[in-house]
């Protein structure tokens, strides 16, 4: 295994200074894997005191004394460095109570997770592994280290870690962890919303995030409550195959795993339960299930403790999931000023992800066959390039005249937004050319020409 400098250098600080120091966790699990460790956590048998002394001289952040750890920073870059400790009750079901600090590394692996995140490397002891953790990460499955039910017991988020884990690379959940989750996944409901916001979302955009989602749907129900009526819930209509968790799941698959996108399409559809209707033939349909979705993904998104950028994303996302962008034949509507007039309404990111998320949501209904729609989904990208490629007119930004033009002709007041919009409008549409001088020679025409109130 091939560590950093940085790290040699720090293992190598401590150890010369007698005290074994290791590498441990995330970061030799993805080095076993072959992949590139986001950062380097290292643990040692020296206290923090001892810590403190072989690092004199180098910039330190106290960052968790309390429960032996340390933070070096060495380049501007981060490395958290803990004594081995085992572990005291966990009644905040987050954090342990006290720590008690040990002299073995096969004492300080045993309170950790997961076999695969129960391993620690040095250069000349090589590698740690008293729980299989590497025969797991070759098995390609997730287990907990000793007993699950203690384990989930202790921190709730290990409940969420596992399918996380899972869902990122594409394990397997050991079948006794995988009963011990499900018997206690309502102790999710004591964990902080921030955390399950982040293990969630990592989650989301795990290229085994579908599977995870069909196999634990009651886990995901803990945690968004507004996403149980949606499990096996048939939708019983002509356009739909599958019943509504399966369409979610795989709408979400058919998005790029980016968090506000897999987020929308997981809550994309919320509001059909409460929306239902039936018609005197007994099928069912959803009108305005858009709105009641939003609404739902408002609510979910204050829960979650998101920012207010990406709340603000999803819930636009989920209200105009299916707004109209095909004409009454059912084919694309490529028009130009119909691409101006959503790029107003949308710009142009939120547009072509609502493209893309129209796209996977049509594909997802099992009726319109993938290639089909990938096409689709290529042609209206395609003419939005070419549209935008001439660097049109759709803000009122980039319209050749302003307010100020406007109040120099004497409007005033709502008139002069209203005027404003009105022209966007004629230019958008092609009935006139984005020149001031063609702009301000409408407006001495007839108002109505414009729909303008007063002028």
């Amino acid at each position: 295994m091939q560590l950093p400098q940085p790290v040699l250098s720090l293992i190598y600080r401590l150890r010369s200074a007698g005290f074994p120091t290791y590498a441990v966790g995330g970061c030799v699990r993805d080095a076993l894997l072959g992949l590139e460790p986001h950062d380097w956590d290292l643990c040692t048998s020296a206290s923090p005191d001892q810590m403190r002394a072989v690092f004199t001289g180098e910039r330190i952040a106290e960052t968790g004394l309390r429960h032996g750890t340390l933070t070096v920073l060495i380049d501007h870059v981060p490395y958290e460095i803990t004594t081995f400790r085992t572990d005291g009750e966990y009644t905040d079901h987050r954090r342990p109570d006290s720590v008690t600090f040990v002299a073995d590394v096969r004492e300080d692996l045993a309170r950790r997770d997961f076999t695969v995140n129960a391993m620690a490397y040095a250069p000349d002891t090589g590698l740690v592994d008293c729980f299989g953790g590497r025969e797991d990460l070759s098995a390609r499955l997730i287990r907990c280290v000793g007993d699950s039910e203690y384990r989930f017991r202790e921190d709730a988020l290990r409940i969420l870690r596992a399918l996380r884990f899972a869902a990122v690379y594409d394990f397997e959940i050991e079948e006794n962890t995988a009963r011990a989750l499900r018997a206690l996944k309502d102790t999710l409901t004591l964990v902080a919303a921030e955390r399950i916001r982040t293990e969630l979302l990592k989650l989301l955009c795990g290229p085994a995030a579908g599977r995870i989602l069909r196999g634990f749907p009651e886990v995901f129900a803990v945690l968004i409550p507004a996403l149980a009526p949606m499990i096996g819930y048939d939708q019983n209509n002509h356009h739909h195959s599958y019943d509504l968790w399966e369409h979610t799941v795989r709408a979400l698959e058919g998005v790029p795993p980016e968090p506000d996108l897999r987020l929308a399409m997981l809550l994309h559809d919320t509001g059909k339960p409460r929306a239902c209707v039936t018609d005197r033939r007994g099928e069912s349909h959803f009108p305005g299930h858009q709105a009641i979705s939003a609404e739902i993904a408002e609510e979910v998104t204050a829960a979650l403790r998101c920012d207010a950028a990406s709340a603000e994303h999803v819930c636009k996302l989920v209200r105009y999931h299916d707004f109209p962008i095909r004409k009454a034949d059912g084919t694309p509507n490529l028009d130009r000023a119909f691409l101006l007039r959503q790029l107003h309404r949308f710009g142009e990111q939120d547009l072509r992800a609502l493209f893309i998320i129209h796209a996977a949501d049509r594909t997802a209904t099992g009726y319109s066959p993938p290639e089909r729609e990938a096409a689709r989904l290529a042609e209206r990208m395609a003419a939005l390039d070419a549209v935008l490629a001439d660097q049109p007119c759709f803000t009122l930004r980039d319209l050749a005249v302003n307010g100020n033009d406007l109040l120099a002709l004497g409007l005033r007041g709502k008139a002069v937004g209203e005027t404003l919009e009105a022209l966007l409008e004629k230019v958008m549409d092609g009935a006139l050319p984005n020149e001031r001088e063609a702009l301000l020679d409408s407006l001495s025409g007839d108002a109505s020409s414009l729909n303008i109130s007063q002028i």
